[in-house]
């Protein structure tokens, strides 16, 4: 729930699948669960956007509206459940989703979901994740069997990509996944196995949620410049694909 500008991260997180057509959001609660409840129970449309006052403030009214045509689902999956356990804890919620959205929620990016939702589908497999560069700048060594250094690179110049924590997953991804065990442990190892995994590259802009780079975002949205509010560009379509109805599931930390 940290703020960039006038909203929390998962704020903007959500705002940024609905840009896509993906209004039906499952939130999978866990540590601080009342503090995200509060925020939408008593949620002002009036603080980020444009709105006219009338009457001394006893008339508001706004020309957009964020929450309007949204659904969204509190549900209490455990302050000590893993990411795992918090998906089965929702699986009832997907109806019968041909497939459904995930995201870890700590992450933000101008990722075009259009085109990694055709990627997926057109694979034909059960689970899909953005592969970025690293946005830490911390460096890579390597030494020989005595220690000694014979290369030292920034990690964004190795090559190196990670789990950017957007995910693709058709239902049957629960047929991979026993109760307890971590979602990228066990189950996509049991995926990789039966080459059912693919990942998405994506080169543009990727950012997590640590404590610097939650300054280097705060900064770029002062500066009016930040990336990831595509539903304020025209560079992305406004309905994103509609062939079925997807979720949203945030199931990492607050």
């Amino acid at each position: 729930m940290m703020k960039i500008g006038y909203r929390p991260i998962l704020w903007h997180i959500m705002k940024y699948y609905a840009h896509f057509g993906h209004k039906e959001f499952v939130l999978c609660l866990g540590y601080k669960a009342d503090v995200i409840k509060d925020y939408f129970l008593n949620y002002n449309e009036y603080v980020s956007d444009d709105f006219t006052m009338k009457n001394g403030g006893k008339v508001l009214s706004s020309k957009k509206r964020d929450l309007d045509d949204w659904t969204i689902n509190f549900v209490d999956t455990g302050i000590s459940a893993n990411i795992g356990e918090r998906l089965h804890s929702v699986q009832s919620y997907l109806a019968d989703d041909e497939y459904f959205l995930a995201n870890y929620a700590d992450g933000l990016s101008d990722l075009d979901l259009n085109k990694m939702i055709d990627f997926f589908v057109e694979s034909g497999k059960t689970a899909c994740f953005i592969c970025v560069r690293p946005s830490q700048t911390f460096h890579v060594v390597e030494t020989d069997e005595g220690g000694l250094v014979e290369r030292v690179n920034y990690v964004r110049d190795t090559g190196l990509l990670i789990n950017g924590g957007f995910f693709i997953f058709r239902k049957q991804i629960f047929d991979y996944m026993q109760l307890g065990e971590e979602l990228v442990e066990e189950p996509f190892h049991r995926l990789i196995a039966e080459k059912q995994l693919v990942g998405y590259r994506y080169n543009r802009f990727w950012c997590m949620d640590t404590f610097k780079e939650h300054q280097e975002l705060n900064d770029m949205y002062e500066m009016g410049k930040p990336p990831w509010e595509v539903w304020k560009t025209n560079c992305h379509s406004e309905n994103g694909n509609e062939a079925s109805r997807h979720n949203e599931l945030t199931g990492r930390r607050s």
